[in-house]
């Protein structure tokens, strides 16, 4: 992350605000939205658990919460993981799909927030904009794949093959690193599977996976990589609520709830990082317990697939 975001000015930032500065009217842009769909969209005390599908439990909103803050608190501290910490949580214990299209609010304000710290986005579009292209392109594919085919556990398996091959390319990264090799042609067909995984699972580690792999400039991967989730998630999320009946009124409430809830844990993330925890080793227990998710939802899954 920028050194921007690491040492915050309170001051200086209101000051920012007030002259219209484009960071840090992005980040409140982004904030309030979320935070106005939450008390706009809030469907009653009586109607909390109807659009989940399943008896609401304190327990289930507690770990909603606690999931929330927490998946914000490893995007704080690390720059990565939102997604694939929540998303499968979410999966184990509500519809896959709904967790899928729920998920997609929370990453839109994570990813604004980025687009906002950091002045490589927009010359990032200019230089790859036929990345930015195609991973539209995989996310519109990936939105018409999800609406037509969002019943059964396939949804589920396809979450946790997600995660166990980022698992893989962790340990792996320890391992194999190409210095400054950029190859066009990959990078286009990493952008457009990076659109169809997020539509499908809310989670594509591909991306990411290749930057962190071939392209060693941390502002340009910051910056870069912000742009392009940010516009797959608009994409989404507009496609989702204008053309498919997969974004309810109800859905759209508990994404932007959730998005709130998630401040908190990226702010106890970036205090984490001032404190210089062992990135290192925080980043280790973060693929372990992937590991064990994906693991949890092949065995609830497998069998009712090919059993």
């Amino acid at each position: 992350m920028s050194d921007t975001e690491s040492h915050v000015d309170p001051e200086q930032f209101v000051r920012n605000l007030l002259a219209f500065r484009y960071r840090e009217v992005t980040m409140v842009f982004a904030t309030s939205l979320v935070a106005v769909g939450a008390v706009a969209l809030f469907p009653g005390a009586e109607n909390l658990g109807k659009g989940i599908g399943s008896e609401v439990s304190a327990g289930l909103l507690a770990l909603f919460v606690i999931v929330a803050v927490g998946a914000g608190a490893i995007k704080g501290m690390l720059g990565f993981g939102y997604a694939l910490v929540a998303t499968p949580v979410f999966a184990s214990v509500v519809d896959p799909t709904l967790a899928v299209v729920v998920l997609a609010i929370p990453p839109w304000m994570v990813n604004a927030f980025q687009v906002g710290e950091t002045d490589t986005g927009l010359a990032f579009v200019r230089e790859e904009w036929s990345l930015v292209l195609l991973a539209v392109v995989g996310s519109v594919v990936g939105v018409v794949f999800l609406a037509e085919y969002s019943t059964g556990p396939v949804v589920a398996f396809l979450i946790g093959l997600l995660i166990l091959g980022y698992v893989v390319f962790q340990v792996a990264g320890d391992f194999v690193t190409v210095e400054e090799a950029h190859h066009p042609v990959g990078l286009g067909v990493a952008g457009l599977l990076e659109g169809f995984l997020l539509a499908v699972a809310n989670l594509g580690p591909l991306l990411p996976a290749y930057f962190h792999t071939f392209e060693r400039d941390a502002e340009r991967y910051i910056g870069g990589l912000s742009m392009v989730l940010w516009t797959i998630f608009t994409v989404r999320i507009v496609q989702m609520a204008l053309f498919t009946d997969l974004l309810t009124r109800y859905r759209l409430w508990l994404g932007c709830v959730i998005a709130v809830v998630t401040t908190v844990g990226l702010l106890a993330g970036t205090y984490l990082r001032r404190l210089e925890v062992d990135e290192r080793r925080f980043n280790q227990f973060v693929v372990g317990l992937l590991l064990l998710i994906s693991l949890n939802i092949f065995r609830n899954t497998v069998p009712a697939l090919f059993g």
